[in-house]
């Protein structure tokens, strides 16, 4: 049997397109799936980075658990369905011919008439042989589970970092990719989240806004003495 091809760039764009859209694309299993049977679908939740090897996440129908595969153990082309193969015919008995019974002529005597009666003696009933007891129908069994397990989430990692202009910024990696790059984040926002956090978390943070706060306050300063810097030089053109 021909190893399953495993799937094209063109075909992985077309997962990725769909799983931004927050559609999960189906997806068929080869031979080459191992745990599970070859034609049975799924449901792909997530794609990781390909040198992992196994980096597609697939939810298979009918299972709550999220496995990983590879990209030749999945196929986008639904498999054709299996034929069921034909009955064989069923062969009549054939029924055997029944013998006539054949009667024999009955001779004729002279009636005799009997001395005693004769006491007819009781027929003895043959032993009925009992039916043979069927052996009860075994249970069927159950289907083994696959030896893989399920793929636990990726890690989470939120970095929040600020600037000498008192700026902050957020970025996110999840598992080994960094979703959320160089985010704006308000001043006023990351000192709310601080103080949901941890008081230990909150009073760092206050620290760091309020030397921003000082910058800026001296930055008001310097522009509204130059302000009037300004307006002095006008009012004496102007005159």
């Amino acid at each position: 049997m021909p190893r399953p091809r495993p799937l094209s760039e063109e075909e992985l764009e077309q997962l990725r397109a769909e799983l931004s859209t927050g559609r999960e694309p189906s997806v068929w299993f080869t031979s080459a799936a191992v745990g599970v049977e070859a034609g049975r679908s799924g449901r792909v939740v997530a794609l990781g980075d390909p040198a992992d090897g196994d980096y597609i996440q697939v939810r298979p129908t009918g299972s709550k658990d999220v496995l990983a595969f590879s990209a030749t153990e999945v196929t986008t082309v639904k498999p054709p369905r299996k034929k069921k193969a034909a009955e064989p015919p069923t062969r009549k008995r054939a029924s055997a011919p029944v013998a006539a019974a054949s009667t024999p002529a009955a001779s004729v005597a002279a009636p005799v008439r009997p001395t005693h009666t004769a006491k007819a003696e009781p027929a003895t009933e043959r032993p009925v042989a009992a039916p043979a007891s069927t052996p009860p129908a075994q249970p069927p069994a159950k289907p083994k589970r696959g030896g893989r397990k399920p793929v636990d989430p990726p890690a989470v990692v939120v970095t929040l970092s600020s600037t000498a202009e008192g700026e902050w910024l957020v970025e996110v990696v999840t598992g080994k990719k960094r979703t959320v790059r160089g985010l704006s984040v308000s001043p006023g926002a990351v000192a709310q989240a601080a103080r949901a956090l941890h008081p230990d978390v909150s009073a760092a943070i206050e620290t760091v806004l309020d030397a921003a706060r000082e910058r800026q306050r001296t930055r008001v300063e310097q522009l509204q003495a130059e302000l009037e810097a300004a307006r002095r030089m006008l009012s004496e053109l102007s005159e």
